[in-house]
């Protein structure tokens, strides 16, 4: 299976190829940038075109960006216009967050990726109908524009009741919406449980999320850091194993000081375990 890193485990550092280069070293074929404005400022072309340089003269793909969940660089902490959600029913604020969306995508103009990764709602939603509809004109816009720069937009099951693994699969039948899913499984072992998620989602799934937790937080522990039984985990992961990479998303734990070095060791392990399936 390939190997994928993304930058969420140095996001609070700001993107640099130093760090790319760490993540080659280490190893990884590829990797997924997180969108956030401290970490990456997609609006400055100086910086992504200077990525752009940087990703054709190496062996180092970008396989996916994950969409910006704020539009400030503190992490939302700016207050509630920052969070960056394409189910708002008021459509100037709708229409704002899609060209901030957009302003991402844009980065493909300079470093090609095959995929953009979105969220539908934010953590805690519950479900309204109205929100489904607002996501849906949000989704047909980011879609057009996306797939005019060669990005498919996949689809984050994450812990709302907006995009559970069933709700995402009655949005897409509803809307009729030919989306893929990114199959997070931090999310997953947060709702219904990874083996029933993964049923519902698994003919779409082409992008991965790996991390860890206590099946309460979002944690994005290393794998075994928490509660999911990855034995079973990778058994599942296996069985589909040629439609997506292993993708670790990772928060960098305090006082770690090769981070990335400790993040190809823990998807070694993961490796390890799909091994013993063959033989």
């Amino acid at each position: 299976m390939e190997l994928v890193l993304s930058t969420h485990l140095f996001v609070r550092h700001r993107l640099t190829t130093v760090w790319l280069e760490r993540v080659m070293d280490a190893g990884f074929s590829s990797v997924e940038i997180f969108c956030a404005r401290q970490h990456i400022d997609y609006a400055d072309r100086g910086q992504i075109a200077e990525f752009g340089h940087w990703f054709r003269d190496s062996p180092l793909r970008m396989h996916a960006l994950h969409s910006p969940m704020y539009s400030d660089d503190v992490w939302g902490r700016s207050g509630p216009q920052a969070v960056n959600n394409i189910t708002h029913s008021a459509k100037a604020k709708r229409i704002a967050v899609v060209d901030e969306i957009k302003r991402a995508i844009e980065i493909a103009e300079y470093v090609p990726f095959r995929y953009l990764i979105q969220h539908i709602g934010v953590a805690g939603d519950e479900f309204d109908q109205r929100k489904f509809d607002a996501a849906y004109l949000s989704l047909e816009e980011i879609r057009v524009f996306a797939s005019q720069r060669g990005v498919e937009v996949l689809l984050e099951n994450t812990p709302n009741d907006l995009s559970s693994a069933k709700r995402l699969n009655e949005f897409l039948a509803q809307t009729h919406l030919n989306l893929n899913y990114c199959f997070d499984i931090g999310h997953a072992h947060m709702g219904q449980g990874i083996e029933p998620e993964f049923e519902l989602m698994k003919d779409r799934i082409r992008s991965t999320h790996l991390h860890d937790n206590d099946g309460r937080e979002d944690l994005h522990l290393f794998p075994g850091e928490g509660s999911i039984d990855w034995r079973k985990a990778m058994r599942l992961l296996h069985s589909q194993s040629s439609r997506y990479p292993l993708l670790l998303e990772l928060k960098e734990p305090q006082g770690m000081p090769h981070p990335v070095a400790e993040a190809r060791k823990a998807v070694d392990k993961l490796i390890e375990l799909t091994n013993t399936y063959e033989q």
